[in-house]
């Protein structure tokens, strides 16, 4: 019999293979391919009007593993179709470098045996609701958002919920939007459920995720606590799935396969025909739409645990205080800080900067430092000292001749976290300092930095935007933004929104256990209307004026945007390329054409980037038309196409 296989790469169709035995739509096999076997699997459909002639190779064996559902496959061509990709690639996220895992031992999966433990965590009125709720429709799809104040028990919300899926013989996903969240987390899920889940990311090893990934084909791995790529593991039977933090721009995969994880999620579970539960604390604007427009339910928790109150808010204006030379912090400040230290607060310095400083030049000649192989500058690490592009990873050294004489004289323009660290030092040397940042959290000592930051054994920390997701500091009381005025520049669309939604999260990790807590902004704006319209306690004011911006710009929610990026090495002929593309893409495809433009990094990885943005109505036929198109034309050699749908970053 003749038997369609997909491949795990870029085709967008499966091959047709002959079998001796019979096989069905989502079997493993494997196959020849070339002059190598590949693991393929068996498709629900031939492709079509494929005139090619070619000999028919036969399949080598049916692998031992529980075949792939027709509800994930169903899902993952929709997501080729919708992200425009290969259905190919769409099934090598679902394998193993591109295998499928036989079944392994029940040892290596002894861990992971669920244990029913009945837990004493006592729900609180709001949290009763808010789960009675969630669960009304808990046995087919549906989308839930669960809304409430940092440090409301959000969490306790739906590990209730998910238990009950649990206990009903069903398979739960958690997706988280940062891998160093997952330590702390993984302990809080053993503490409440008294067994070990799954963690899969990218930093675990290849033969754990051998593992997990046949325990979770064969059914037997109960729960997984995941980065965004856990959602493509090919679950047995899953019942629930729960996006936490959903606002979380994280989610968003912006190299290789590009797509938005919170939504396919959403989609994987309509396939699936399952509940989804998106938790936040800020919805996104697309969430908030849905909510208004009655397509998603949505519970709401105010009250804080142990009924503590939210932060206050001072603004401290630096017009009005003088900085000493060299200094990012005032002496109104270093007043403030002395008095929460007095009172045995932990103290937390935000500034959303790596390094020491993001921009060094010469005091001669006035060159930077800037990037061999991206448009960009190249931020000085004092620890290291090097110079790192956060881009490409090159990294640099300070020592360089001067086009004038000697070597260059190098000013330190700007601070980052390593520059604002040592002025907090100069001014507390006596106190313990630890900068939080994904330079220094995801190492293998970070759950050691963790603990000691939770049993206040450092006093004060200095941190980027990772410290506001999701971690629980139970004596952190008292925040400084160092500039908030760095956070309002730049042209991006979502500017306001993830403004909105960083500072609630990080204004929520203070406060927590009951004592008073204050953050306090400084800024040489005059107008504090943008800080007052962040930290109002009611977000969805905000969330209100910007869908009637958007609305009125014809910006998402309510049109798509599709990204094209053409990318090469030689920047006049990228250019005259772009512009013969638009003509080709003129009045064939679905959508106006913004474009070509220079992207914001004009170089990147030793790529000149040129972008067009197609602007059109919310539906399939946007992708479709760009899908059937687009192949046709073909590009000269060294200029590649990306395709990006629903962009969030403009880079």
């Amino acid at each position: 019999m003749k038997v369609p296989i997909l491949l795990p790469n870029i085709f967008n169709h499966p091959f047709t293979y002959e079998s001796d035995q019979a096989l069905e739509t989502g079997d493993y096999v494997l196959v020849p391919f070339g002059k190598s076997k590949i693991t393929g699997v068996v498709w629900d459909d031939f492709e079509k009007k494929n005139n090619k002639n070619f000999k028919i190779k036969k399949i080598i064996k049916k692998l031992e593993v529980p075949r792939l559902k027709k509800s994930t496959i169903k899902f993952l061509n929709w997501f080729s179709e919708y992200n425009i990709i290969p259905k190919g690639m769409a099934l090598k996220l679902m394998l193993l470098s591109g295998n499928a895992i036989e079944k392994l031992s029940n040892s290596d999966l002894q861990k992971f045996e669920f244990i029913k433990k009945n837990n004493s965590f006592e729900l609180s009125e709001e949290q009763k609701n808010s789960l009675k709720k969630m669960n009304e429709i808990n046995e087919k799809f549906r989308v839930h958002v669960l809304q409430g104040t940092t440090g409301s028990g959000k969490t306790m919300v739906y590990f209730e919920a998910l238990k009950d899926r649990i206990i009903k013989g069903f398979q739960g996903l958690i997706l988280l939007p940062e891998i160093g969240l997952t330590g702390q987390f993984e302990s809080k899920f053993i503490e409440f459920f008294g067994f070990q889940p799954a963690v899969w990311h990218s930093g675990i090893t290849k033969k754990n995720k051998e593992i997990i990934w046949s325990g979770i084909a064969n059914g037997e791995i109960k729960v997984v606590i995941g980065a965004r790529s856990s959602l493509f593991l090919p679950f047995k039977n899953l019942g629930l799935i729960i996006v936490d933090e959903e606002h979380d721009q994280s989610y968003k995969q912006d190299e290789g396969v590009t797509y938005n994880a919170r939504d396919m999620a959403i989609s994987r579970a309509s396939f699936e025909n399952i509940p989804i539960n998106l938790i936040t604390a800020v919805p996104s604007i697309e969430t908030f739409e849905n909510i208004k427009k009655g397509k998603y339910s949505s519970s709401k928790i105010e009250k804080r645990f142990k009924n503590a109150s939210l932060p206050e808010y001072e603004i401290i204006n630096l017009n009005k205080t003088k900085l000493d030379k060299q200094s990012w912090l005032s002496k109104e400040i270093i007043e403030k800080v002395k008095f929460h230290l007095n009172r045995k607060d932990q103290i937390l310095f935000f500034l959303n900067r790596r390094g020491f400083s993001p921009h060094v030049l010469c005091n001669k000649c006035f060159n930077s430092y800037t990037c061999p192989n991206c448009s960009i500058n190249l931020v000085y690490h004092k620890n290291k000292n090097n110079l790192l592009c956060h881009y490409c990873g090159f990294k640099g050294s300070l020592n360089r001749d001067c086009v004038k004489d000697g070597k260059c004289e190098n000013i330190f323009s700007g601070p980052g976290v390593e520059r604002i660290s040592e002025e907090v030092k100069k001014n507390f040397p006596n106190k313990k300092i630890e900068i939080f940042s994904s330079d220094t959290m995801n190492k293998k000592d970070s759950s050691i930095k963790l603990e000691k930051i939770i049993n206040n054994e450092i006093q004060i920390l200095i941190g980027t935007q990772l410290i506001s997701k999701g971690f629980h500091f139970p004596n952190l009381n008292c925040i400084v933004v160092v500039d908030i005025d760095l956070t309002s520049q730049g042209h991006d669309l979502r500017g306001a929104e993830k403004n909105l939604q960083l500072y609630h999260q990080l204004s929520g990790r203070a406060g927590r256990t009951g004592k008073p807590a204050v953050v306090y902004f400084q800024t040489y704006s005059n107008n504090p209307k943008m800080i007052l319209d962040i930290t109002n306690k009611n977000p969805e004011i905000f969330l209100e004026k910007e869908l009637e911006l958007r609305k009125m710009n014809k910006l998402p929610p309510f049109q798509r945007f599709i990204s094209l990026i053409l990318t090469g090495e030689n920047e006049d002929k990228l250019e005259k390329e772009a512009f013969k593309f638009k003509d080709f893409l003129q009045g064939k495809i679905i959508g106006k054409i913004l474009g070509p433009v220079s992207a914001p990094i004009f170089r990147l990885k030793k790529k000149y980037r040129v972008r067009f943005l197609i602007r059109g109505p919310k539906s399939m036929n946007m992708q479709n038309s760009v899908a059937n198109i687009v192949p046709n034309y073909k590009f000269p050699s060294g200029i590649k196409l990306s395709v990006d749908v629903d962009p969030i970053n403009f880079n």
